[in-house]
């Protein structure tokens, strides 16, 4: 299974579209993020306590939606 983190990255761009960008762009210099991860709650426990640079945990829950889409 891909770990969420190589799903996020495929979503950086210089150009900010949306949510989901910003967040891959900032997740990506986030060095403690948990690359490997294929765990919502520990994905989701991470972002509650480091992920400052999320809005709020909608954009997190809309970008694992379409992760497990994905799958």
């Amino acid at each position: 299974m891909k770990p969420f983190y190589l799903f996020l990255m495929t979503y950086r761009q210089p150009k900010i579209i949306d949510e989901i960008t910003r967040f891959a762009n900032e997740a990506f210099k986030d060095h403690e993020f948990p690359k490997q991860s294929t765990d919502y709650d520990e994905v989701s426990r991470y972002l509650e306590m480091n992920g400052s640079y999320l809005p709020n945990m909608a954009v997190f829950d809309e970008a694992w939606e379409i992760y497990q889409e994905s799958l």
